[in-house]
């Protein structure tokens, strides 16, 4: 007999999981937990997603999809370009690991734990780097443009965020310098474009020391 899926069944089991995500992070919450927190039994769930795995981009997807349309947004009326590149930078590296408890995570331990034999497929982060990539191109001289836009630049970006989301994870109160976001913008756009409001760090929140991993 064919099982009937209902909307609300699904949206309980991932409120469940997003708050323990967010709480004990992807690899110490169980289905069982998950399936709890849902009102709905362990075999239940199954009905609904293959797996934890499956249950943590079924989050994902949509939270980081909606992150990045948020800064394409805060972007349309910003006509800087330095300001402009350091809105993305503090955002990736900055506000995205720290957001909802370190949501994003989970999504590392998942792909350092699962991702392979779960059938990963990159599909959003190849969707994140083009989006990215786009804003950062935006932002450069017309003559810088066609260096920095086949896409390895963007997944650069992408991969110190994984870093800086490894680093909130060890050490919740150290973030992203500023020395480290106005290098990255010096080397893209020359240290002669910085403004007053960077030069008396007022653009981004008072820096602190970031901790080796």
């Amino acid at each position: 007999m064919v099982q009937v899926k209902k909307t609300e069944v699904r949206d309980a089991i991932l409120k469940s999981a997003f708050r323990l995500f967010k709480r004990r992070g992807y690899v110490t919450t169980t289905t069982a937990q998950i399936a709890a927190g849902a009102k709905v039994s362990e075999s239940n769930l199954y009905i609904y997603f293959g797996s934890k795995f499956e249950i943590l981009f079924a989050l994902c997807e949509p939270w980081m999809r909606s992150r990045i349309e948020q800064l394409e947004q805060h972007l349309i009326d910003e006509t800087d370009p330095r300001h402009r590149l350091e809105i993305i930078l503090n955002t990736l590296w900055r506000q995205m690991p720290s957001e909802d408890n370190g949501f994003m995570n989970s999504l590392m331990q998942a792909l350092a734990t699962t991702a392979r034999r779960e059938g990963y497929r990159p599909n959003l982060l190849l969707w994140t780097e083009e989006r990215v990539e786009a804003l950062i191109v935006n932002c450069l001289p017309q003559q810088r443009r066609s260096q920095l836009s086949r896409g390895g630049f963007a997944h650069l970006l992408m991969m110190a965020q994984d870093g800086f989301v490894l680093n909130r994870h060890l050490s919740p109160e150290s973030v992203c310098s500023d020395e480290t976001i106005d290098l990255v913008c010096d080397l893209l756009l020359g240290n002669s474009t910085r403004s007053a409001s960077t030069r008396s760090n007022t653009a981004r929140p008072a820096s602190r020391r970031v901790v080796a991993v």
